[in-house]
């Protein structure tokens, strides 16, 4: 029997992500027409023998609770969502629910953060975490130098794929090889994180920890991997499967662009087709249409194109690479390029919606999304997609150009480079 454990964070996480996050968890922002998480749950769930799927994190349990209820219908899997009393770490909510996580038994279970998109090779991974007969097993990827210092730095054993040595985000290059937040774990790893929690508990009482963090906050990376390293206890799978995090706004443009190119060979009914002049809308492949989305036939979308239920595109509209949330109305003969519309929002005619993509470098190999600053040296807004937050109005024959708008808003002017507060 195996189960699956996917951490999801709270609201006090992902402040990168705002405003998206501003209206909806992070993790049930949708992605290619399903929540982020979904993509989690149906990789899962695509392992045989896997009987549970555990969602850890902090947000209040109204907010994801019913959400688990419904993946649990959908996949026909035990869904169940454990609420940590406050932020305990990555490491600190799976020992926090630990008897839940044990309970049945199971010979391993697949730890996966949040906010990490993938063609996830759970299969091979397990094959591999048994083969090695390994207490932890992590799925790792290549980056670049440069950006290997924003993500937790692998040295393995070529030979063995042992990990021998590990360090989160370092200061200076280590190694290419990063950890992409995917794990296989054996039970016996509660051990190893029972004598770690007991060490801090003992200094906590102590008095050294001097009120710097929460009793029980462990992270996963710093305080369980890298002592585990050289011990022979862990392994590492490099893939080359695309992955990336969900950290900021363009990151899910990206991302969402990825997933629609998987439903080509998975989930082809979930892509939109042309079917000619006048029976639906040009399409430039791939896109996403909610049933539920009304359309006009001399709309174009695409490519890279999802399109949330009840929302409407006017006579003539042109959508490219971009994210219409649900309810949300665009006007006829508007452009959106590069940009997200928020849930409910409404873009007036003769509207040009438009950002810069921040894509990796499609010329050089194992380049990963990168997460710029929101402002450049001189306090400048650094340009990136635009973001429609939630029930904002843009008006007719205006520009709206690399720039944020927070929910609730009403625009009464075109707007370049600026934050709407």
């Amino acid at each position: 029997m195996l189960k699956a454990v996917i951490l999801i964070g709270g609201p006090q996480k992902g402040t990168r992500f705002r405003p998206l996050s501003l209206d909806i968890p992070k993790p049930l922002f949708p992605i290619a027409g399903l929540p982020l998480v979904q993509h989690l749950i149906e990789a899962c769930v695509a392992n045989e023998g896997l009987s549970e799927i555990l969602l850890i994190g902090f947000y209040p349990s109204a907010q994801i609770q019913p959400f688990a209820n419904e993946m649990q219908q959908i996949y026909n899997v035990t869904i169940k969502y454990l609420q940590e009393f406050t932020a305990l770490g990555t490491a600190g909510g799976l020992y926090h629910f630990r008897d839940q996580i044990r309970f049945g038994n199971p010979e391993g279970f697949f730890l996966m953060n949040g906010d990490v998109c993938s063609d996830f090779p759970l299969k091979e991974l397990y094959e591999f975490h048994k083969q090695k007969k390994a207490l932890v097993t992590i799925m790792g990827t290549e980056a670049t130098r440069h950006q290997s210092l924003n993500y937790g730095c692998i040295v393995t054993n070529r030979e063995t794929n042992e990990m021998t040595h590990y360090v989160e985000k370092p200061s200076s290059y280590v190694s290419t090889l990063i950890n992409c937040g995917v794990y296989v774990c054996s039970p016996d790893i509660f051990h190893t994180i029972g004598a770690v929690n007991n060490e801090l508990q003992e200094r906590y009482r102590n008095g050294y920890m001097n009120g710097t963090r929460e009793a029980g906050y462990i992270q996963l990376e710093q305080e369980i991997l890298a002592p585990l390293a050289g011990t022979g206890q862990i392994f590492v799978l490099p893939v080359v499967n695309w992955w990336s995090q969900i950290k900021s706004a363009g990151s899910a443009i990206y991302a969402n662009r990825h997933y629609l190119q998987l439903y080509k060979t998975k989930f082809p009914e979930r892509l939109a087709r042309s079917k000619g002049q006048g029976e639906t809308c040009t399409i430039y492949p791939d896109v996403h249409v909610d049933p539920t989305a009304v359309i006009h036939p001399s709309a174009v979308l695409g490519p890279n194109v999802s399109v949330g239920p009840g929302a409407t595109v006017g006579a003539g509209t042109r959508l490219k690479e971009s994210i219409v949330l649900r309810d949300a109305s665009i006007d006829d003969r508007s452009l959106v390029m590069h940009s997200i519309i928020g849930r409910g929002s409404h873009v007036g005619r003769w509207t040009r919606v438009e950002g810069t993509p921040s894509d990796p470098d499609p010329n050089k190999p194992f380049t990963k999304m990168e997460n710029p600053p929101l402002f450049n040296k001189d306090g400048r807004l650094n340009p990136s997609i635009t973001i429609v937050g939630c029930s904002v109005s843009v008006p007719s024959e205006t520009i709206l150009l690399n720039s944020i708008v927070l929910p609730n808003k009403e625009l009464s002017r075109s707007i370049k480079n600026e934050i709407i507060l």
